[in-house]
């Protein structure tokens, strides 16, 4: 739905075409290079949103602090996350790019960023080969060795980890920004196998708060509503997990009239959605009578093929998830069950009986598989990426042990800083006896690093 195609967009594989850009360059790998105008424009749109980005990106221009950075980096390919790669190359980084989804890709974006010479290898409706494909690419080129890693997902640090361990071995420094991914640079690092810094942004207050809440309270209505043109008022709806993506679905939900149900593992989460007015459930109590089903956990097989068989006729079911772990497709590919493809990125799953189940996006995150995400928000978490890799890159030796590290509080609130001017706000400051009453420096950190918000 993000995407532009047109009639003339044929079935050939793009790793099947021989494509140059205009200054005769072809070390990229997108669907269609002549889409590159049209991509231009939808960069510009998304700069104007942008502002804090720009302007971060003006600032640093002049001293270069990515000079000799070589990114490389995997997420999703967006009209967002070009301002993000143009702005690291205006700081001085020479990037490498592959998408973090196999849908989330918009084509025309990825064709202005191999005209304006970035090495992108991503196209909307990859292979799971391609996918692998696009990631080795970025990654295994003779006379140039990355020095960074940008990952969404984890997936791109696994496979350096796994298949080039001398280049992983150099990497100054990983940046990731999903629960997904963090999770796995953990269970690295809890290994004793994660030797090169890692920041994690996700769990970052400009990150979490910001994108995984106000985010996922706009996109989901767009997801489902583009998909599915599905009325809210009165459904029964089901978020799985009530973590930042929960409370953001549930509140958008919640604003059209929807009865919602909440499963949770966690008391505190749990806690919340009961004060929020939620009613707290077991999937199997609530499965047979709810109208749409949406995942928010991070975790795997939490709609497993037993609730699937105990929908009822036409229920929706969708992640709002990084992974595609936490609907177990995989068990509805069996020779009983019929899959009809009735919109892009929409599958009626039939069964014997006739019953349908609307799956969407195969399981893959809904929102950026199917919708739009707001450009202002992405801003935030865009500006977080580039400072992390900044700081990262600059540490002088020694700054930063083999682990895992959050943002340091004092960017955190430089970013929420830079956004300020698009509200014009004002911020309040500190009198020198009010700044020593309370034990602060009057230009922050203003929060002790276990301030919740």
């Amino acid at each position: 739905a993000a995407s532009y195609t047109d009639s003339s967009d044929d079935e050939v594989s793009p790793r099947e075409k021989q494509q140059t850009n205009s200054k005769g360059s072809s070390n990229f790998c997108v669907k269609n290079i002549k889409q590159a105008e049209f991509g231009r424009r939808e960069i510009e749109i998304a700069e104007q949103d942008m502002s804090a980005l720009i302007s971060l990106r003006k600032r640093a221009q002049g001293e270069k602090p990515l000079a000799g950075a070589k990114i490389v980096g995997c997420t999703h390919i967006t009209a967002q996350t070009a301002v993000l790669i143009e702005t690291l190359c205006a700081l001085g980084a020479q990037c490498r790019w592959s998408a973090c989804n196999i849908y989330s890709t918009q084509n025309e974006v990825a064709a202005a960023l191999a005209e304006a010479g970035v090495a992108v290898f991503a196209w909307k409706g990859e292979s799971e080969d391609d996918f692998w494909w696009c990631i080795d690419r970025c990654v295994n080129m003779d006379a140039w060795q990355a020095n960074m890693i940008l990952d969404d997902g984890g997936d791109l640090t696994h496979w350096v980890y796994k298949k080039y361990p001398n280049v992983f071995k150099k990497i100054r420094g990983i940046v990731e920004e999903s629960v997904t991914g963090v999770h796995r640079l953990y269970q690295l690092s809890k290994a004793g196998k994660l030797c090169v810094p890692a920041m994690n942004v996700n769990d970052s207050v400009t990150k979490q708060k910001f994108d995984n809440l106000y985010c996922c309270r706009e996109s989901i209505l767009d997801g489902l509503k583009r998909t599915t043109d599905v009325m809210f008022g009165g459904k029964q709806v089901v978020v799985c997990g009530y973590g930042e993506v929960g409370k953001g679905c549930c509140a958008a939900l919640k604003a059209l009239g929807a009865i919602v149900y909440i499963t949770e593992i966690d008391p505190i989460c749990a806690l919340q959605a009961c004060m929020d007015g939620f009613r707290v459930v077991k999937l199997n109590e609530v499965i047979r009578q709810v109208d749409v089903v949406i995942t928010c956990t991070g975790n795997k097989n939490v709609v497993t093929r037993e609730h699937l068989d105990r929908m009822k006729n036409s229920c929706i079911v969708c992640n709002m998830g990084h992974s595609n772990t936490e609907i177990d497709v995989t068990s509805l590919r069996t020779p009983e069950l019929t899959w009809e493809r009735v919109r892009s990125q929409v599958d009626h799953v039939i069964w014997p009986d006739g019953k349908r189940v609307v799956l969407l996006a195969e399981g893959r995150l809904l929102n950026l598989s199917c919708s739009t995400v707001p450009t202002f928000v992405l801003s935030i978490t865009a500006t977080t990426q580039a400072l992390a890799l900044i700081e990262l890159y600059n540490a002088p030796e020694g700054r930063y042990k083999q682990d895992v590290y959050l943002l340091p509080k004092k960017m955190d609130e430089y970013v929420a800083s830079l956004h300020l001017p698009s509200f014009d706000a004002h911020l309040t400051e500190l009198t020198d006896d009010q700044a020593k009453y309370l034990g602060l420096n009057k230009n922050g950190p203003f929060k002790p690093n276990y301030y919740r918000y």
